[in-house]
């Protein structure tokens, strides 16, 4: 059983039809690339695999159960967590704070232990101090628990947005463009880090990016987009070798 299984996903903005007829399986453990050019309708998936868009057609099955048109929550819930091109922290809470809110969907107290602080409100406390902790040190991020996320260099940024959507315990993680505004060396570091956490947390990422020397390193297979329709599909030496791809895409 795939962990992801999209068949025949399609959305109409008024009279564009941005994505049609997208289809694509990724397996347990996989690490999947979705590239094209601007506007081809990358993060408009995205947006529809996450609950952002509802589809008009079409159906995405998560671990195999059906998780078409359900709300953004619901599907975070089911197991998919997601990073944006553009970082969405919460600049001006720290960096623990900011892992801590992806852990209130799996480490929980009710409204009144809040209020009242019962003694269950000082348990969940702990366990989710220990739990961000466990997850900034994967980061290495450990040292900087106390400092407001806005105050981080970008790259460690990018590490942050990362660790918070862990946080939620995924099934499948989508990674959108994370590489964008990186220096090389940066970039470098993020191919390290998406292998580690790959490895260590057994993860399924879908990873849309731009930057082909980083999808050739780490995406064993992928699917290319061109005005909301695949391209191609494939391994990727096949596929970045395809002169279809290399003519709407590369631009050679």
């Amino acid at each position: 059983m795939a962990m992801l299984e999209v068949t025949n996903l399609g959305i109409s903005f008024g009279g564009l039809r941005a994505v049609d007829n997208f289809n694509v399986k990724i397996e347990q453990g996989q690490l999947y690339g979705l590239i094209g050019p601007n506007g081809a309708g990358k993060t408009t998936i995205f947006n529809l695999l996450t609950g952002v868009y509802k589809p008009d057609s079409g159906s995405v099955r998560l671990d195999g159960k059906n998780i078409t048109g359900k709300s953004v929550v619901q599907i975070n819930k089911e197991g998919i967590a997601r990073t944006f091109q553009n970082i969405r922290l919460f600049g001006k809470q720290t960096v623990i704070d900011n892992v801590k809110i992806g852990l209130h969907n799996t480490c929980r107290y009710s409204a009144a232990a809040g209020i009242f602080k019962l003694p269950v409100y000082f348990k969940r406390e702990k366990q989710m101090n220990e739990k961000a902790i466990e997850l900034l040190k994967v980061f290495d991020l450990d040292k900087d628990a106390d400092v407001l996320a806005s105050n981080l260099p970008y790259g460690k940024q990018r590490k942050l947005e990362i660790a918070r959507a862990l946080a939620t315990n995924p099934k499948l993680l989508l990674l959108d463009e994370p590489a964008a505004g990186m220096n090389p060396n940066e970039t470098m570091e993020l191919v390290r880090t998406i292998s580690f956490v790959r490895e260590h947390f057994g993860m399924t990422i879908l990873l849309i990016e731009h930057d082909m020397k980083l999808v050739s390193s780490i995406c064993e297979q992928l699917t290319v987009l061109n005005f909301g329709s695949v391209l191609a599909q494939g391994d990727t030496a096949d596929v970045l070798n395809d002169p279809e791809v290399i003519k709407a895409y590369l631009g050679e």
